[in-house]
């Protein structure tokens, strides 16, 4: 059984907007995919957001408090309501159907908000506002910036209200006539007989989109679509840490809002270049330092590059090839301030190959000491390689 919206968000069956609008603020801080890895945290985001798309609309929410959370859901699932299966309060064919007992709007009209026809941009949902959709873009970085945190600024092509008609779609002084099609009401009524009764679903009037009326002309400048698509600069404030495929949000940037609703959302995916002394492991970083052979073998202190500048790592006595070494607070910010991680140092003992007759003199009596039978002829150095 799915749960309760109200028990969803953690709010009372009489919370205001504000307050629904909040407790999803507080879930999505927790569980959005953006900021938590746990596999169910993508589930309990969707089943926020669906709660409060449907308790911040009146109407929605009305045929929910009514129907209850299994027969809503099982209505949107038929995508209509079936009324003369006992529909709440036994209404009757709705506003276009032969009226409703007590007034007001049917369930066909709730319906049409949850399930509704087509129509162009401006007017797919009928009168009632509607929020703009998102757009997504994407923006690179680098390991330095990502480190640090950066002010960037950035240019898109988005939709915008047209400048000449303020996104009605058509001039102020063009005449204008009821749709025939709808009466002026923006939707069409359907009804089908079905062995369970009567369906009802309300579509946007397509002839009209929604808007109820039909205009002589379409604006010249969007061609009747209300938008146009312009360029903007825009300046985003990327945080200390983040990390590639992470996205940032910036409210009400995106695509215009629909009927009078606010605007969509700006969704930035941020990708963090690679950098030729670091990998990246999430929080921590990875470099790869080379040291020669008597620094290995005698110990030495080193100069590591981090992403604050260089400091100094000892290297002790008998260092292998391949071992690693933890600079601790050295690598990646977390995000929101929870400390840093760790630079490793991964060495590699350099095997010389370009050697002076002094170099060679000495490393052939090394070799001699050691009990090796020195071949200086037939591969020496190798063997001295292999060796480490």
């Amino acid at each position: 059984m799915s749960e309760d919206f109200y028990e969803v968000l953690g709010v009372s069956r009489d919370a205001d907007e504000d307050e629904i609008s909040q407790a999803f603020r507080k879930k999505a801080a927790k569980y959005h995919p953006d900021v938590n890895d746990d596999p169910d945290a993508e589930e309990k985001f969707r089943k926020a957001k669906k709660a409060k798309e449907v308790l911040t609309d009146e109407e929605k929410r009305q045929a929910y408090d009514q129907m209850g959370h299994e027969r809503f859901e099982q209505a949107e699932k038929r995508g209509g309501f079936d009324q003369g299966a006992g529909g709440a309060g036994g209404m009757g064919g709705g506003p276009f159907g032969g009226g409703m007992g007590g007034g007001g709007g049917g369930f066909g009209d709730i319906f049409e908000q949850f399930f509704g026809g087509g129509g162009r941009g401006r007017g797919g949902g009928g009168n009632r506002p509607q929020a703009g959709r998102d757009i997504r873009t994407n923006m690179h970085i680098s390991l330095e910036a990502a480190y640090e945190g950066v002010s960037k600024e950035f240019t898109i092509e988005r939709p915008e209200d047209c400048p000449d008609c303020g996104g009605a779609g058509h001039p102020a002084d063009a005449d204008v006539e009821t749709c025939p099609e709808c009466n002026g009401q923006g939707q069409v009524t359907q009804v089908q007989q079905t062995p369970l009764g009567r369906v009802q679903q309300t579509q946007t009037c397509r002839r009209c989109s929604g808007e109820g009326e039909l205009y002589s002309e379409d604006c010249s400048t969007c061609a009747g679509e209300g938008m146009v698509r312009n360029e903007a600069t825009l300046q985003v404030d990327v945080p200390a840490g983040i990390r590639s495929g992470q996205s940032l949000r910036m409210d009400r940037e995106g695509a215009p809002g629909e009927n009078g609703g606010p605007k969509g959302d700006l969704l930035i995916e941020v990708a963090v270049e690679d950098h030729p002394d670091f990998e990246r492991d999430g929080a921590d970083l990875i470099h790869r330092h080379a040291i020669s052979f008597p620094q290995a073998t005698f110990g030495a202190t080193v100069e590591v590059p981090t992403l604050e500048g260089t400091v100094e790592m000892d290297i002790p006595t008998g260092t292998q090839s391949g071992e690693r070494f933890r600079l601790h607070g050295k690598g990646m910010p977390r995000l929101r301030g929870r400390g840093q991680g760790n630079l490793y140092v991964d060495v590699q003992v350099v095997t010389p190959d370009d050697l002076n007759e002094e170099q060679r003199e000495a490393l052939e009596q090394f070799a001699e000491a050691g009990g090796e039978e020195v071949d200086v002829e037939h591969g020496f150095f190798e063997k001295l390689r292999n060796s480490f």
